[in-house]
């Protein structure tokens, strides 16, 4: 069964520790990212999320935010699920929809990613 708690690194080279995850699935941790909007130099992020709670058999799915306002005025939310190969390694697929603020309503159209 697929573990969320650890160390990850993504494609791009980010890394994601998940350091507490709790009985009912809460989870905590940090996220340093690689990719950033502002092209600066990132700095470690919160992220919070939650498990869905599976028997012995199943791979879960999971969900999280990542809120990045040490550099950036922007949230994230990942949605995934963790997969376990035949050779015993652990895997997570994600989608993520990034919102950046915005100074008004008329440039909504540009906030999201």
């Amino acid at each position: 069964q697929c573990q969320l708690n650890g160390l990850w690194r993504n494609d791009q080279g980010s890394l994601m520790e998940i350091s507490v995850l709790r009985d009912n699935g809460d989870f905590h941790g940090q996220y340093l990212t690689q990719v950033t909007l502002s092209g600066g130099c990132a700095r470690i992020s919160p992220l919070k999320g939650t498990q869905q709670q599976l028997g012995e058999e199943g791979w879960p799915t999971f969900a999280f935010t990542v809120r990045w306002d040490k550099f950036s005025n922007a949230t994230t939310a990942f949605v995934g699920q963790c997969f376990v190969d035949a050779g015993g390694k652990e895997t997570l697929t994600t989608m993520w929809l990034l919102r950046e603020a915005v100074g008004s309503l008329e440039e909504d159209w540009k906030a999201t990613r």
